[in-house]
């Protein structure tokens, strides 16, 4: 009977995951399209200028900035559910603001602009719930290779989304292909709504929301593998900030590229993303998760240096070439660490730690997009990429200058300290953050 009854659980934690999945896909796949036609919104339609263009993309991330922090505790006491429903169905409506305001004839960048803040607010929540919700219904066992499944679907979906929505957007137009993204949305609240609440013990008195930040952020920011991973996925992301603020520029009016071909060269971040998904457990096994670490920031530099390299053809040949080189690097990176922080975090602080690691990591996409509008304003979408590189070097350099380099694995460090039965340094801020 016990076994009958653990079949019966394995088999509803499928069905779950699967729910789970299903609509998290469908979400992207809107989202890839809505990716290549709102930055061309702005372009074709607004005739957007570059400091503009970046402070859309900004926009798209300044929420990790403001409620970064505060999304941890949120979605740790709010009904986690019903919260991501209400951040589905307020990015649809956000969405659909835009063609009905260009229908009317009234569309603006400073709508674009809005849209987009409504947008990142409802991501960072909907993120946090999201990462949250993954470990309590996959063993600790399962999370690398599920973790691995949901960023090569995102792949896929990064890989088809952009060449159909750049296709659409040529035969449509831009603003009517965000009615696509808008949908996709709304299919996702109607799975979301199947799964099940998430059933924790709720204290008697919730204690102060700024000592729960601030144990979730001393928990982070002192952990010897957590904190340089933390800091070395700000610097790749601040990177993205300027590539997500310039891609559809650079290529458009430095390039020349038609908006089909557009979509297909920004699809390549999905190759990358797919490759890395799809290798990343392959060289985890091989090299160990702290060196595979190190390699892939140092193939996320190599990529990064590629993007804004040559002219012509070559530069279209470059810049797909360097976006799935940087792509793989960064996803690897991804899987490894977001693994990493769901199994090493206490239950009760995995709300907060996915926040933190969030509120400063993406915090820095908006920077980067903003600095990037900014200076290819005055110089160039090609020469500002070439400096972002600087920053995509402090990835490797971050990690080679923590512990993590003399580890293969990022667990080893918790298990060399046991084994000498000495505390280990996580273990001491767990119980120097345990009365907050």
């Amino acid at each position: 009977m016990g076994d009958v009854e653990m079949a019966v659980d394995s088999a509803r934690g499928a069905s779950v995951f699967w729910r789970w999945w299903t609509a998290g896909t469908t979400s992207a796949v809107g989202s890839a399209m809505g990716a290549v036609a709102l930055p061309l919104t702005a372009l074709t339609v607004l005739d957007a200028s570059a400091l503009q263009m970046g402070m859309i993309a900004a926009a798209g991330y300044v929420a990790w900035i403001v409620i970064g922090l505060p999304a941890g505790v949120m979605v740790q006491r709010l009904p986690m559910r019903r919260v991501q429903v209400g951040a589905d169905l307020a990015r649809a409506a956000a969405v659909i603001s835009i063609p009905l305001a260009w229908w009317l004839d009234c569309l603006t960048v400073a709508q674009l602009v809005i849209v987009a803040l409504v947008i990142s607010f409802a991501d960072v929540i909907f993120d946090v719930a999201n990462s949250t919700f993954l470990p309590s219904i996959v063993s600790k066992e399962q999370l690398q290779s599920r973790n691995s499944l949901t960023s090569g679907t995102q792949a896929t979906t990064q890989l088809g989304g952009p060449s159909v929505g750049g296709l659409i957007v040529q035969v449509l137009g831009a603003v009517p292909t965000l009615l696509v993204d808008a949908a996709s949305y709304l299919v996702s609240a109607l799975l979301l709504r199947t799964l099940p609440e998430r059933r924790s013990e709720t204290p008697e008195r919730w204690p102060p929301v700024r000592a729960m930040i601030r144990e979730g952020w001393r928990f982070v920011v002192h952990h010897p593998v957590m904190g340089p991973c933390m800091w070395a996925a700000t610097a790749a992301n601040t990177v993205c900030g300027a590539q997500h603020a310039l891609y559809a520029l650079y290529l458009v009016r430095e390039l020349h590229a038609e908006p089909g071909l557009v979509g297909l060269l920004l699809a390549a971040d999905g190759v990358g993303t797919l490759i890395g998904a799809a290798l990343t457990n392959h060289i985890t096994a091989r090299l160990g998760t702290a060196r595979a670490l190190i390699v892939a920031g140092f193939v996320s530099l190599a990529g990064a240096l590629v993007v804004p390299l040559g002219t012509g053809w070559q530069a279209f040949v470059a810049f797909a070439v360097g976006n799935v080189v940087f792509s793989a690097g960064v996803v690897v990176f991804s899987v490894v660490t977001r693994t990493y922080r769901q199994i090493a975090s206490p239950p009760d602080l995995l709300p907060r730690v996915m926040a933190t690691v969030r509120f400063v990591s993406w915090g820095a996409i908006p920077v980067g997009g903003l600095i990037a509008g900014a200076v290819a304003g005055v110089l160039s979408g090609r020469v500002t990429l070439m400096i972002f590189v600087v920053a995509a070097a402090c990835m490797p350099v971050v990690l080679l200058a923590s512990p993590i380099r003399h580890l293969r694995n990022l667990t080893d460090y918790q298990q060399r300290d046991d084994s000498t039965g000495s505390p280990t340094a996580s273990s001491e801020l767990a119980a120097d953050t345990e009365p907050a």
